[in-house]
C-alpha cells in the first residue's frame, strides 16, 4: 500500500529525545507540526474569529495612514498575490504595539484581549522551541531574547474561479522560524521536499501548530537547518485564514552561526550580516526563496 509523504509531527509533551527530534526535523524538512504545544484550542478558535473580523473591515480602515514597506500594517491584494491580503503587528512584543494596532483599526476590548493573549502565547512557544533547539544542538544559553516578532493575520479570498491557482507564491521566510496556525478547515499549504524536490501537501490537523524554518535559521545553524520553500494553493472555493508569528533577527547584532557549530569539518558558510539589510536585499534582488543568501557566502 502506498504511504503518503508528510512532514514530521512532534508531540511537545513527549519529552523523550524531544530536542533531538526538533533538530532532526529542522535538518531534514525545515518544517514540522506540533501537537500538545500548550496554546488552548479555545484561544486558537477565538483568534481565528478575530482575524477574520479584522480582515473583513473596509480597506480604508485596514490601510489607514501607514506607509508601505517593512512594518506596514496592511498588505493588499497585488500582482504577486491577487487573492491574498494580510494585517500585521510589527515587533508586537514592543511596548504598546498591540494597543497601537487596536487603536488604528478601532478594535473592541474583546479583540484586544484575544490579540494580547494569543500573541503572548505564540511568543512563549517560540522561545520554548528556541531553547529546545539550542539544547538539541548541544548549546547553552537563551536565543530569541529581545528579538523582534511580527504577528501576521492572513486571508485568502478564494472563489470558484480561483480553484487551482496560487494564493501565495513559492517562497522561504526570511527570519529564523515561523509559528503558524493554519486553517483547520481549508487546506492549501505545500512545501518542497529538499531531497526529492517534490511538492508535499501539509494537511491540516485541528489544534496543531506548524513550524517553518527560514533563511536566518539556515545561516545561524551553519547550513544544518533547511530554509523550507513553500507556497499556498487554492484547493476549494472557501476563504482561508491563517495566523503566523515570524521570529526575525536580533536587534543591533549581526546574524552568524555560533562558534560551537563551526569547526574544520564544518567551516563557516556565511559571513555575519544584518538581518534588516538582508531582508531589504531579498526584495531588491527578487529572491523570494532565499537566493540572496549566496551573496553572503564565506570564502573558505
Amino acid at each position: 500500500m502506498e504511504t503518503k509523504t508528510c512532514v514530521p509531527i512532534i508531540d511537545l509533551q513527549d519529552t523523550s529525545g524531544l530536542p533531538e527530534k526538533l533538530v532532526k526535523a529542522g535538518e531534514e524538512w525545515g518544517c514540522f507540526r506540533l501537537l500538545n504545544h500548550g496554546i488552548p484550542r479555545e484561544l486558537m478558535s477565538e483568534m481565528k474569529v478575530v482575524c477574520r473580523s479584522l480582515l473583513d473591515l473596509p480597506t480604508e480602515i485596514k490601510q489607514g495612514n501607514c506607509p508601505p514597506g517593512p512594518g506596514r500594517r496592511y498588505t493588499p491584494p497585488n500582482l504577486a498575490g491577487p487573492y491574498f491580503e494580510g494585517l500585521n503587528i510589527y515587533d508586537m512584543a514592543s511596548p504598546g504595539a498591540v494597543d497601537d494596532f487596536c487603536a488604528q483599526v478601532d478594535a473592541s476590548p474583546h479583540r484586544r484581549e484575544i490579540l494580547l493573549k494569543y500573541s503572548q502565547a505564540l511568543r512563549d512557544l517560540a522561545k520554548d522551541l528556541g531553547g529546545k533547539i539550542m539544547e538539541g544542538l548541544g548549546l547553552a544559553g537563551e536565543i530569541f531574547k529581545n528579538w523582534p516578532f511580527q504577528l501576521q493575520m492572513n486571508k485568502y479570498n478564494y472563489s470558484n474561479e480561483t480553484v487551482g491557482t496560487t494564493g501565495a507564491v513559492m517562497h522561504s521566510d526570511p527570519g529564523f522560524l515561523t509559528v503558524l496556525q493554519d486553517d483547520e478547515l481549508v487546506n492549501g499549504l505545500e512545501i518542497v521536499n529538499r531531497f526529492t524536490g517534490e511538492l508535499v501537501s501539509v494537511d491540516p490537523i485541528p489544534g496543531t501548530i506548524v513550524i517553518n524554518i527560514g533563511d536566518l535559521g539556515k545561516v545561524w545553524s551553519n547550513g544544518r537547518f533547511c530554509n523550507v520553500k513553500h507556497r499556498v494553493q487554492c484547493y476549494q472555493p472557501r476563504v482561508r485564514i491563517s495566523i503566523a508569528l515570524f521570529v526575525f533577527g536580533p536587534k543591533g547584532k549581526k546574524v552568524e552561526a555560533p562558534s560551537e557549530l563551526v569547526d574544520s569539518e564544518h567551516p563557516r558558510l556565511y559571513i555575519p550580516f544584518d538581518f534588516e539589510e538582508y531582508r531589504k536585499l531579498r526584495i531588491s534582488t527578487n529572491s523570494p526563496t532565499g537566493e540572496a543568501l549566496e551573496l553572503f557566502r564565506a570564502s573558505n
